[in-house]
């Protein structure tokens, strides 16, 4: 019983979210799945490395599928996305945290700008 209640109220809190912090909570996750990535590789636990580096694409897949091009800026941010996935590739493919490194700070600036927008429109 314990366990369908918090799974009901994790749902609720998803589905009663506003865009932005749906998108917020998506880019804080991408930044601690890259961060296991990284601690994974240092502690040379391929498996847990892999796994976070999939989650890392399919939050990025994700963001690029849910894009409005409605708008000028979706376009921008697809190629961005693109490039994020390129990135992961590439980290996953060589194991490389120095790959890692670079990225990291771009999603970070790409959240706080969220972030800044959010807190400007409400």
């Amino acid at each position: 019983m314990g366990a369908y209640g918090y799974h009901h109220y994790k749902e609720q809190t998803v589905n009663t979210m506003t865009p932005g912090e749906m998108l917020s909570l998506l880019y804080d996750e991408l930044l601690k799945r890259l961060t296991r990535a990284e601690l994974a590789l240092e502690k040379k636990d391929y498996g847990l490395f892999e796994q976070s580096v999939q989650r890392c694409v399919e939050i990025v897949n994700y963001l690029k599928d849910t894009l409005n091009y409605k708008y000028e800026i979706s376009a921008e941010l697809k190629r961005m996305y693109d490039f994020f996935l390129y990135e992961f590739s590439r980290i996953k493919a060589g194991r490389n945290s120095d790959v890692i490194a670079e990225v990291r700070p771009l999603i970070m600036e790409l959240r706080d700008a969220f972030k800044e927008a959010q807190r400007l429109s409400g």
